[in-house]
């Protein structure tokens, strides 16, 4: 919902997969209580993060993430934030290639 002064959903997700697995879709939500002056609409750097370091718990193991180039994902904060985390191994999709982010199927249109 986006009309003012209702509350919106925000949704993160990361598709897993492992030889052998089936494939395992890992997600956040994140409810937007509306404007507030200060506050970013979508999610934050520490958003994600949060989300990857819940799925470093669920797979107990190393995680290779494809990301494309959504501000939050390429900004300083989360450059820092990715330093910090040995497991986490990312690759960066050319900002033109989203639909080659198998993530993107997850999302209605």
């Amino acid at each position: 919902m986006t009309a003012a002064g209702t509350k919106r959903v925000l949704l993160a997700g990361l598709i897993c997969t492992k030889p052998g697995h089936r494939a395992r879709l890992v997600y956040r939500t994140h409810i937007d209580r509306g404007p507030r002056r200060g506050r970013r609409k979508g999610s934050t750097e520490t958003d994600y993060i949060r989300l990857l370091d819940g799925a470093h718990q669920q797979l107990r193991g190393p995680i290779v993430l494809i990301w494309d180039e959504l501000n939050t994902h390429v900004s300083r904060t989360t450059q820092r934030l990715i330093a910090a985390r040995s497991w986490l191994t990312v690759y960066r999709l050319p900002s033109y290639a989203l639909k080659l982010n198998p993530v993107e199927a997850v999302w209605p249109i």
